[in-house]
């Protein structure tokens, strides 16, 4: 059997790949037939009656122009262009065009071979949705490793919190007990008052620490929100401050409307959180000023103290935790999450804390939130 070898010109009309001879300005001067059915236009359409660069998208044109003449014209050859080539139905095809210029007696022309790039493509494609899906599986790395150090560092901050702030009331529990056992009368009776205060405060301290703990890793504080007197709960809540802060004179004005939909304990808690904090920073001898008010849809309840105003560099950072003022006297002790559950208290109602401070108007610490449950 003899093997018959295909002809040159057979070799270039049936090559696996398109081929062109254009001239010099992109005229189509021969095609192979592989070019002519991707393209879906019969031989005659394109030689002698198109350039090259009338087949590529707009985009492609420019590029043409700017960038794949002038390369041609300098180096005398291209290589690995990716072109979108024009359908004869309009649909683009994905091709990478390699090209050379070809110098000869009759004149000069550029040789083009083009290869349909969707195998290409695909690859491309695969390859960046691979990157992508790294990329996402990195990100949720590093989110869990900074969880886990933010956990580390929760759990680093509670055992300060118990160490250094329950140990003192226990302490004096202790010692308390161990007293009433060799005291009588009033000595005694002075012993059981300390005993009592350090277990209200170390009971307090527990309280914010569970707060703080359901707020940080839970979904946040839990309240029970009904119709209540907005006024009627902030005085009875200043009628039981002003008995343990008998040193300070507070004032309560009430304004507008006084019903509300709100947790009654829990704001019980943040005007007493606040109204400590006021005495606590603010200056002594001065009044303390909590306002109520409903006005236009808006509760609001806002605590006012004369003082020295907080720092600008703490302003910003007040109602996180761990957030500790300066004071005139080293035996204040604070947990430093006050503000920061009278914070998560706000959202728990749908609202929002404000704070102002000057040396001139004094501190003000804001509630706002909706009077009315939200739907």
């Amino acid at each position: 059997m003899t093997l018959q070898v295909p002809s040159a010109s057979d070799l270039f009309d049936e090559a696996p790949c398109g081929l062109l001879v254009t001239a010099l300005d992109g005229t189509i001067l021969k095609v192979n037939t592989t070019f002519c059915t991707w393209v879906g236009m019969p031989r005659e359409d394109l030689v002698g009656a198109k350039r090259v660069q009338d087949l590529f998208t707009m985009g492609g044109r420019i590029f043409h122009q700017t960038h794949w003449a002038p390369t041609l014209q300098m180096q005398g050859s291209v290589a690995e262009v990716k072109f979108e080539v024009r359908h004869r139905d309009g649909h683009g095809i994905p091709m990478i065009l390699n090209a050379r210029r070809r110098k000869r007696a009759e004149g000069d022309f550029d040789e083009i071979a083009a290869f349909v790039a969707e195998d290409r493509n695909r690859y491309e494609r695969e390859l960046m949705n691979a990157r992508k899906k790294a990329d996402s599986l990195l990100a949720a790395e590093l989110d869990a490793q900074n969880l886990l150090r933010d956990r580390a560092l929760f759990a680093e901050q509670m055992v300060g919190i118990v160490s250094h702030d329950l140990r003192n009331p226990l302490s004096a529990i202790l010692m308390g007990v161990q007293l009433l056992g060799r005291t009588e009368n009033e000595r005694r009776t002075r012993v059981l008052g300390h005993v009592r205060d350090s277990a209200e405060r170390a009971q307090r301290l527990i309280e914010e620490l569970l707060d703080f703990t359901q707020a940080r890793i839970g979904a946040g504080l839990s309240v029970k929100r009904q119709r209540i007197d907005l006024h009627q709960v902030t005085a009875r809540t200043l009628d039981e401050l002003m008995l343990a802060l008998p040193d300070r004179v507070i004032a309560h004005e009430a304004q507008g409307e006084a019903q509300c939909i709100a947790d009654a304990d829990r704001l019980a808690q943040l005007i007493g959180n606040l109204v400590s904090n006021a005495a606590t920073y603010g200056r002594s001898g001065t009044p303390i000023v909590v306002r109520s008010a409903i006005d236009t849809g808006t509760a609001l309840v806002a605590v006012h103290n004369e003082g020295d105003p907080i720092p600008s560099g703490m302003l910003a950072n007040v109602f996180e935790p761990m957030v500790r003022g300066a004071t005139s006297s080293n035996t204040v002790r604070s947990v430093g999450l006050g503000l920061f559950i009278v914070r998560e208290i706000a959202k728990a109602h749908g609202g929002e804390m404000a704070v102002a401070s000057s040396a001139a108007e004094g501190t003000t610490f804001t509630l706002r939130f909706p009077a009315q449950a939200q739907r």
